[in-house]
């Protein structure tokens, strides 16, 4: 079955295929040009990740700014 595109992952479904990435590359027993493929796919899981978090803070300040309330977040560290 073929890996589904990273821009149609979930949030929850690319952390889950970046943990998986960075399982396979920890192991150490990849090829290096299938080491190479995964690692360009983890780079665009995270980006997609970071990506899904700034959208869904932004959401949340546009919340926080029509109650009225305090906005501005702190960025989430590692990502």
């Amino acid at each position: 079955m073929a890996e589904k595109p990273v821009a149609d992952l979930t949030f929850e479904e690319a952390m889950q295929a970046l943990e998986s990435v960075v399982s396979q590359l920890e192991k150490g027993d990849v090829a290096l040009e299938a080491s190479i493929t995964l690692y360009e796919r983890g780079a665009a899981l995270k980006k997609h990740c970071a990506d899904k978090l700034k959208d869904a803070e932004e959401k949340v300040e546009l919340i926080r700014a029509a109650e009225g309330r305090a906005v501005g977040t702190t960025p989430l560290e590692g990502m």
